[in-house]
């Protein structure tokens, strides 16, 4: 009999967007509107700049922490958006998800706190979970998905470590106000925890002035870490890039989280990494814009209530008063209606289902026509 494997894995799940998904994948014609991946391709440029590098040989170790010509564009990438890091604090990842995997292993030690608002990608709470800390929930949607500053104070306690903010967020799309990021910073300030930063959809954000957490609190750049992408504002989900950004003696620590899980990012895909960095992706936000437009009128008519989203792809409504749980309902839309929504629970926000429009218009048009008519055949429960 073999000895038992590890108990923080046991209690995982396998991704519930996946599961969905793939029930709507056995479902013959059912449109998806479940996954939060561009339906554009890659620019051509970018991909170009990848083959290249291939063809010139470069497939050999390329430095742990990237390219030094790949860490000083992203440093100038990000102070032209007021996030100061030197280069050697740039750390090149195998995508957000490897970036976030650095920061909470290097962070945290067993039964360290990491506060996270909800609702939230499941993500962090399974990588929390590895690292033997304890997630804190913190709910948002009594504040439109905005940061209670007093909610927030009452969440700290002496095992806090840190604070994850995702704006825009996953799956609402709502970006924090001014007053949410004053809270998290005043309260940060005052208690030293870290601030960890999920900065991947910051370049697809609709309201004008924008600017990211870092960015307004330079003051707390000590306790402060960056994670970005470049899967959604360039459409490169496959490639698995991004990049981390960390205090120097910080990043010096998750360098060596990324060194021992990954070794380093591939070689020839960092030429096209600088190349996307070039790449304005104002053409694709405005895309998003008009299908935010379009689906947001939609769900309301409908009698849905929603939050407009001011950023991302997503659409985060309430299905309350069709007396259903998220699940229940998501599945049933599936099997009767014809279309994949993510359910709430899957975030921690129970009563809520997910809609992603970074499908193509005629996918995303054909499929609130069909969640239109699923719905007509409920009823309303008030």
């Amino acid at each position: 009999m073999p000895k038992p494997m590890n108990s923080a894995l046991l209690g995982l799940e396998p991704s519930a967007i996946r599961r969905f998904t793939a029930l709507a994948k056995e479902t013959p014609g059912c449109l998806l509107l479940t996954l939060g991946e561009p339906e554009a391709d890659t620019p051509r440029p970018v991909r170009e700049a990848a083959a290249a590098s291939l063809l010139e040989g470069d497939t050999h170790y390329p430095p742990n922490n990237g390219q030094p010509w790949l860490r000083e564009g992203i440093s100038r990438f990000e102070a032209e958006r007021g996030i100061v890091y030197r280069p050697e604090e740039v750390l090149v990842t195998c995508g957000a998800t490897e970036g976030i995997f650095c920061a909470l292993t290097a962070l945290l030690n067993p039964g360290d706190e990491v506060i996270v608002p909800m609702p939230a990608f499941g993500l962090y709470q399974s990588i929390i979970g590895l690292c033997r800390g304890r997630m804190i929930p913190l709910s948002t949607g009594e504040f439109r998905f905005q940061l209670g500053g007093e909610a927030l104070r009452r969440a700290i306690t002496p095992r806090t470590k840190a604070l994850i903010l995702t704006s825009p967020n996953n799956p609402t799309g709502c970006v924090y106000s001014r007053e949410s990021l004053a809270a998290a910073a005043q309260v940060a300030e005052e208690t030293g925890i870290w601030v960890i930063c999920d900065d991947v959809y910051s370049q697809l954000v609709y309201q004008e002035g924008y600017r990211p957490f870092a960015a307004l609190y330079p003051q707390l750049k000590e306790q402060t870490v960056v994670v970005d992408s470049f899967s959604k504002p360039y459409a490169m989900t496959g490639w698995r890039l991004g990049w981390l950004m960390a205090p120097g003696p910080a990043a010096l620590q998750m360098a060596k989280v990324h060194q021992y899980a990954t070794v380093s990012v591939t070689s020839f895909t960092q030429r096209a990494a600088l190349e996307a960095l070039r790449w304005d992706p104002a053409p694709l936000r405005e895309t998003y814009r008009r299908r935010r437009d379009l689906a947001c009128r939609r769900l309301k008519e409908m009698g849905m209530e929603v939050v407009e989203p001011q950023g991302a792809f997503y659409l985060f409504p309430s299905i309350r008063r069709w007396g259903m749980d998220s699940e229940t309902f998501c599945t049933r839309l599936i099997r009767e209606g014809g279309v994949a929504l993510v359910p709430g629970s899957c975030f921690g926000a129970e009563g809520y289902v997910r809609l992603s429009y970074c499908c193509d218009d005629r996918t995303l048009e054909e499929g609130l026509n069909r969640l239109e008519a699923f719905l007509g055949r409920c009823v309303p429960v008030f």
